[in-house]
């Protein structure tokens, strides 16, 4: 059931079911929603969403609707998430939320596969932020967060909402899947500026520019080059970017669906670094050879931003 006062009536009842928890509406890192079809209208939220036995279980929030009026889907903030929040704003007169200094992308069939992964779970770690407290506890790109402070992480959006709930300052317990194995960590968590990015790892669109006639590697369709002042000058490259430049993707490869673009660097293949085409070459031929169905790329765009991405060797 929820209360409040919609349209300024004073006091409203509206019963109804709860047809999910943990509902993600896109709203921000740490959505984490009760879904209910109890009527929620303009002047409900803020509002509880309670059981039959009195118990407050939710904050009515938000609704989805066309029309402005409910429709029947309504979101509710769970009071356990609400809770820490109440004694923050007590204790601090502000909300303190956990850092850990990483960015995380979601943990594709494709990348499990090529990270000896089973079963499918997990943050896969895309970056490390230097000033973040997982640098100095040893957590680097390629790792697959699975568990943080003893609760599971089944998907990417699990973290920043766990790591966020945490308090600050204290050490917490952090099991990682690196190269096919589980290895403990523990990470003396920081605190989450205002100004600090939760960051997801997300892939850029770019324009296409003119290819090269260089070592072309047909199963990825890349087309690439070693990296030269040249190459750096033209895509804008950060000196502090290593690795080999795509000049070129063919439009009909796994590549171009996964929006790689010239002008991206590919970092390392299979979590080894990689210098040159040549380098990158035998990579590829040996994991072909190993009997791999993907290839995982650590690629960076021009300006330093890491994301991994796994290519079909088929």
């Amino acid at each position: 059931m929820a209360i409040g006062n919609p349209f300024s009536l004073g006091g409203t009842v509206t019963a109804g079911i709860v047809s999910a928890r943990n509902r993600d509406i896109n709203s921000g890192p740490y959505d984490n929603y009760i879904q209910t079809d109890a009527a929620i209208n303009r002047g409900n939220s803020g509002g509880p969403l309670f059981n039959l036995d009195g118990e407050v279980v939710g904050i009515n929030t938000a609704i989805i609707s066309p029309s402005g009026g409910s429709i029947g889907i309504g979101f509710s903030v769970p009071s356990k998430t609400a809770m820490p929040v109440i004694e923050q704003l007590r204790q601090f007169g502000e909300t303190r939320r956990g850092w850990l200094g990483v960015k995380i992308q979601q943990v594709t069939d494709e990348i499990a596969e090529t990270l000896s992964l089973k079963p499918v779970r997990g943050a896969l770690v895309a970056g490390i932020d230097d000033r973040g407290p997982a640098k100095p506890a040893g957590i680097e790109a390629g790792d697959v967060i699975v568990k943080f402070d003893g609760k599971d992480i089944k998907e990417m959006r699990d973290l920043p909402r766990i790591v966020a709930d945490t308090p600050v300052g204290r050490d917490v317990e952090v099991i990682i899947v690196r190269k096919g194995k589980e290895e403990k960590k523990t990470v003396t968590l920081g605190r989450l500026e205002d100004t600090d990015k939760l960051a997801a790892a997300t892939p850029s669109k770019k324009d296409a520019a003119p290819e090269e006639k260089t070592v072309v590697q047909k199963t990825l369709g890349l087309n690439l080059a070693n990296m030269s002042d040249d190459l750096r000058k033209r895509y804008k490259i950060k000196e502090t970017v290593k690795g080999v430049v795509i000049t070129g993707v063919d439009s009909n490869s796994p590549a171009s669906e996964k929006r790689l673009g010239a002008g991206d660097v590919v970092v390392e293949v299979a979590q080894e670094a990689v210098a040159t085409a040549a380098d990158l070459q035998k990579r590829i031929d040996q994991l072909k050879k190993d009997g791999r169905k993907s290839a995982l790329l650590l690629v960076s765009n021009a300006d330093g931003e890491l994301r991994f991405v796994a290519l079909s060797l088929q």
